[in-house]
């Protein structure tokens, strides 16, 4: 069966530990969630049915070994296990990005994945497979994006429940622009002590006029 697909474009990446590397992205098309703040609306319907060697094929001529598969949410595909597959037996490091609401055991583990919690500033908490944490592996990242006050005390009961053997340097904080003011989460960050990364959009400061292929 083919994949919904959204857009395909090289870039770098602007968040997850490999920020400013140069990565090609393959977003598919759907997601299961309506978060608040939601700024891929376009991927919820848009799109164009691809083979997986079509889309092989297009990828190619970026000549780029670090992929990106997001959405909308990829993992409601029911081809995107397979098609992860293919592209890390072509030789391909591949990140998977996904909203933390679907199971993700069935996923190679050889993909690396950002795992979203979704915090109540979302509109989506309530949808999170929190067995997910315990599905994790060393090179897996997990990410909460901070709307609030009360998303920051939600993220900070959460991490305690992620495996002490995951490495904290991989759990990443993010503000969403306009809510969440980013000196004030840091400051929050430092004065609980918390062994997690900040981070924010580097795409959204190199490209701040545009929505969409960054």
């Amino acid at each position: 069966m083919p994949l919904i697909v959204n857009e395909i474009f090289n870039s770098i990446q602007g968040e997850s530990l490999y920020t400013g590397l140069r990565c090609t992205f393959i977003r598919l098309t759907g997601c299961n969630l309506r978060c608040s703040y939601c700024d891929t609306k376009y991927a919820y319907m848009e799109g164009t049915s691809l083979t997986i060697a079509e889309i092989m094929e297009r990828i190619s001529d970026y000549q780029c070994p670090l992929v990106e598969i997001t959405g909308g949410e990829p993992l409601i595909q029911s081809e995107t296990p397979l098609f992860i597959i293919n592209l890390i037996e072509n030789g391909y490091t591949v990140l998977l990005e996904t909203n933390g609401t679907i199971d993700i055991s069935h996923i190679d583990e050889r993909c690396i994945k950002i795992v979203d919690i979704k915090c109540p500033g979302s509109g989506e908490s309530g949808k999170n497979i929190l067995d997910n944490l315990n599905r994790l592996n060393v090179k897996d990242q997990v990410k909460f994006v901070i709307s609030n006050h009360e998303d920051y005390e939600y993220a900070k009961d959460i991490i305690k429940q992620i495996p002490v053997g995951f490495l904290r340097e991989n759990i990443l904080i993010s503000p969403v622009p306009g809510k969440m003011d980013f000196s004030d989460l840091v400051n929050r960050i430092l004065e609980d002590k918390l062994m997690v990364r900040f981070h924010i959009q580097l795409h959204k400061i190199i490209w701040p006029d545009i929505n969409r292929g960054v």
